[in-house]
């Protein structure tokens, strides 16, 4: 069971308290060792609290703990995100998430760069970035088995999101919490008062829902299983998909072994062109 907490936000005693409560794996939102670009992320937390509370986590008994990471931040040199993985590496956690980062329309970030007070990120930035985090983790024993995702044992794998990648059936609880039962998907009402009230009144806090099609499902099979470790089926593509892959692999991008086994691959370099390999096999 897990869980995902702000730095700032924990102790010893919290994590004492979890651990009570049955939680058997947690999550910390690190994103960076540096100070300047915890402030362009916007982050509350002091740069060394996340690996302190990383340690707190696991002196209360828990296995499992991650911290993430965001890399590519305006501002963001490589002996910072080499500070940042040094300090993952010191304080012990079985699993890394990293993501590039993204600029989210609404938010500070976003606006800094339209008027051109930050650059927005670089597409060759991000692609030496990752690559270093890869090589980092690798080196440290956390091996890659989702593109973002690094752990150091197949049982240090987050069951929780390998549910999401595999299209499997879950049900959200709590404000904002999503759902999907076989092709349906639903959302609750984000204010913690409304879902409170809606409850109270005897019926659930839906606040909407979508009927997956099969295109939908298809695409979403593509998209979030290619991202894993063990590929994709190739039974999950029709011919011209097929096709695709066997030209993808031509390029580097797919294992022309795993292909001729049956299965669509990412190679490292296909890593970093994900979303350009899973366009072309669903187009």
């Amino acid at each position: 069971m897990t869980t995902e907490s702000n730095p700032e936000s924990t102790s010893p005693e919290f994590f004492a308290g979890l651990r009570e409560a049955g939680y058997t794996r947690v999550s910390l939102g690190m994103q960076s060792a540096a100070p300047h670009v915890l402030r362009i992320l916007d982050r509350v937390h002091t740069p060394g609290r996340p690996v302190e509370a990383a340690r707190e986590a696991r002196a209360a008994g828990f296995e499992h703990v991650n911290l993430d990471l965001i890399y590519g931040t305006p501002g963001e040199r490589t002996e910072d995100l080499q500070a940042s993985l040094d300090a993952v590496l010191a304080s012990g956690v079985d699993h890394v998430s990293a993501y590039a980062l993204i600029v989210e329309d609404g938010t500070a970030l976003a606006r800094q760069v339209r008027r051109g007070d930050v650059p927005a990120p670089d597409d060759d930035v991000l692609a030496a970035d990752y690559e270093l985090v890869d090589a980092m983790l690798e080196k440290a024993g956390l091996r890659w088995y989702e593109v973002s995702n690094w752990a150091a044992s197949e049982d240090a794998r987050c069951r929780h999101n390998l549910g999401y990648w595999l299209g499997g059936d879950w049900w959200g609880v709590g404000p904002g919490a999503h759902s999907h039962v076989g092709g349906l998907r639903w959302w609750n009402a984000k204010h913690p008062a409304r879902y409170a009230a809606t409850l109270a009144g005897g019926a659930l806090p839906v606040a909407g829902h979508e009927l997956l099609t099969t295109e939908d499902r298809h695409l979403e099979r593509v998209m979030l299983e290619l991202r894993l470790v063990e590929g994709l089926p190739v039974d999950a593509l029709d011919a011209d998909g097929l096709r695709e892959a066997r030209g993808a692999a031509a390029d580097g991008l797919l294992s022309t072994t795993d292909l001729d086994a049956g299965r669509a691959v990412l190679t490292d370099r296909g890593r970093l062109l994900a979303d350009a390999v899973v366009r072309r096999l669903v187009s």
